[in-house]
């Protein structure tokens, strides 16, 4: 991980992510949904972007590794929760996403302040999660926009649930048996 600037361009593109919220945010509340989609699609680009040029040009930085999984959350989490008070998503889908983020939040916190060598990088079950979650808020935008039936979404957001919970519950196992193995 390069310890240069931290400001460069993936940590640029994600902050740009993370500004792109309240406007997302706004324009849900406002019932613009085809501009909603557009900020979340160009959210979305970011996220692809700042990884790979991160990558591809050795720009990692300790500052984006932080950044970018936050700006993540904060998306989905903000867009989870306007949804459900706009009530196009149900309001316990809402709970399920925010109180799973909080523990892998509350998990990290602790790490960091117990100085435990927790592995807090993603995995591919936590990343699948991701991309459902945004793929789902992305077609319910859709749907509401074309005024269709959002029951068309069900199977697809019982597969977003379910991989919520598996990837809270596994992010949780990890958790407890790396603790489990430092105190033996």
């Amino acid at each position: 991980m390069s310890t240069g600037h931290s400001m460069n361009v993936p940590n640029s593109l994600t902050i740009l992510r993370i500004l792109l919220i309240p406007v997302f945010i706004g324009f849900l509340i406002y019932e613009r949904y085809n501009h909603a989609l557009v900020v979340i699609l160009i959210a979305g680009l970011t996220d692809a972007l700042d990884g790979t040029i991160a990558r591809v040009t050795n720009q990692r930085t300790k500052l984006g590794a932080y950044l970018d999984p936050l700006a993540d959350k904060l998306l989905l989490t903000s867009g989870f929760v306007t949804l459900s008070v706009l009530h196009l998503v149900p309001l316990w889908v809402a709970i399920l996403v925010v109180s799973r983020d909080l523990i892998l939040l509350t998990g990290a916190l602790l790490s960091r302040f117990t100085d435990s060598s927790l592995d807090m990088s993603p995995t591919f079950i936590g990343k699948g999660t991701t991309l459902l979650q945004l793929l789902y808020i992305i077609l319910i935008i859709i749907v509401t926009s074309r005024h269709l039936e959002r029951q068309l979404l069900q199977p697809l957001l019982y597969l977003m649930v379910f991989l919520t919970v598996s990837s809270g519950l596994h992010y949780l196992y990890r958790g407890v048996t790396h603790l489990n193995t430092r105190e033996a």
